[in-house]
């Protein structure tokens, strides 16, 4: 493409984002062609993000639970699973769980992010037992628990439906679902990444069906391994469209791919640029989900902090404990204080503001940090 006609394209999508109109499929791939300056994307995903979510860098103080690591299904993109006679697979004991939600209590988490293996010799009733466990000794955490693909391997376990495992997780003390085991919707690329697991339909239907009974759900897409441009946009439409029926997504995370300790491991990881591309990209084509997250743990804190300027507002956590990446080799550190992240948040230009899971204000006792309570939304608040 010849630059003028470049620039005048530039146009017509900056004129629609100005005018909050939607944009298309051709939108989003002339986006990401790498021939359109990366500065001028990112000057239009901020113009959403500071419309939708002014000047804050929103952050939570959260663990990480990763309940087992033996898994029945062997994605080729998953460095975290484990067979159950490998050496490295465990399961936790009850014992071992409880203390670390006393240990999350301790300092002052919000929220519990749990996600593991499926574990063929560990019945439904001990995830589910796990969620009341916690729920029952410590009722202020909430706890985001359960990726679809689970659901729908609890489902398998169970022969009950979806929504009653729900419902079941829901009353045992389930507060919201992550959005893991999305990767990649379009079947050309799932098929290879992950064929036995939850398909899309199955993900989608999942979601769609939480958001029904009133559980707030986030969404995701893993990139930088096999996919192309289109298969992304076509990721980002499936999810825009699934919101415009239900409004249960609250954030939206790209994931990027980490190759190391995988069966892809002959790929290399997404650049920076890539990153950075992808978070304003998702910014632009996603209008509909109000928030949209830096995942420090995989992009690293530098590649953060920029794209609190390219589309994002949340950074994450403190994030203690987490495995699934750092078993494929991320190099950030496992854990961030309070002040770090603060820091890190602030460094930007951007003003940190802790929030809880569901994106309310969070407000601490200035004598004893571990004591909190939940204010008003924030989004209520900007809009």
């Amino acid at each position: 493409m010849i630059q003028t006609e470049q620039n005048a394209r530039l146009r017509e999508i900056r004129d629609k984002v100005e005018a909050r109109e939607r944009l298309s499929m051709d939108d989003g791939l002339f986006l990401y062609d790498p021939q359109v300056p990366l500065q001028e994307v990112g000057i239009l995903a901020n113009y959403v993000r500071e419309q939708k979510n002014g000047n804050v860098g929103y952050y939570n103080i959260n663990t990480h639970l990763n309940p087992t690591n033996v898994c029945v299904y062997r994605c080729r993109f998953c460095a975290f699973r484990s067979d159950l006679r490998d050496p490295k697979g465990y399961a936790m004991s009850d014992e071992q769980i409880l203390a670390r939600g006393q240990e999350a209590t301790d300092n002052g988490c919000t929220e519990m992010h749990i996600v593991g293996g499926l574990h063929h010799q560990r019945p439904y009733d001990w995830y589910r037992n796990l969620i009341s466990q916690l729920h029952e000794n410590y009722p202020q955490i909430h706890l985001k628990a359960w990726t679809a693909v689970e659901i729908n391997w609890f489902e398998f376990q169970t022969k009950n439906s979806v929504r009653w495992v729900l419902e079941d997780m829901r009353e045992a003390g389930l507060g919201s679902m992550p959005g893991g085991g999305a990767e990649i919707f379009h079947p050309e690329i799932r098929d290879q990444l992950c064929e036995h697991k939850a398909n899309t339909h199955a993900w989608l239907d999942i979601h769609q069906t939480a958001h029904e009974i009133g559980l707030r759900t986030n969404c995701t897409m893993l990139y930088g391994h096999l996919e192309k441009a289109y298969h992304r946009i076509d990721h980002l439409m499936r999810l825009r469209e699934l919101q415009d029926r239900t409004g249960g997504f609250q954030v939206f995370i790209p994931l990027a791919f980490h190759p190391e300790n995988t069966k892809l491991d002959d790929l290399k990881k997404p650049s920076a640029l890539m990153d950075l591309r992808t978070m304003a990209v998702s910014r632009l084509m996603l209008d509909n989900i109000q928030h949209i997250k830096a995942y420090w743990i995989m992009l690293g804190i530098g590649t953060a902090q920029t794209a609190l300027h390219y589309g994002a507002d949340d950074i994450d956590g403190t994030v203690r404990h987490e495995l699934i990446y750092h078993d494929a080799g991320a190099t950030t550190p496992e854990h961030l204080t309070v002040d770090q992240i603060r820091q890190l948040i602030a460094e930007t230009g951007r003003e940190p503001i802790e929030r809880d899971t569901t994106y309310h204000r969070v407000h601490r006792d200035p004598d004893n940090f571990a004591k909190w309570e939940s204010g008003e939304s924030v989004d209520a608040v900007l809009n």
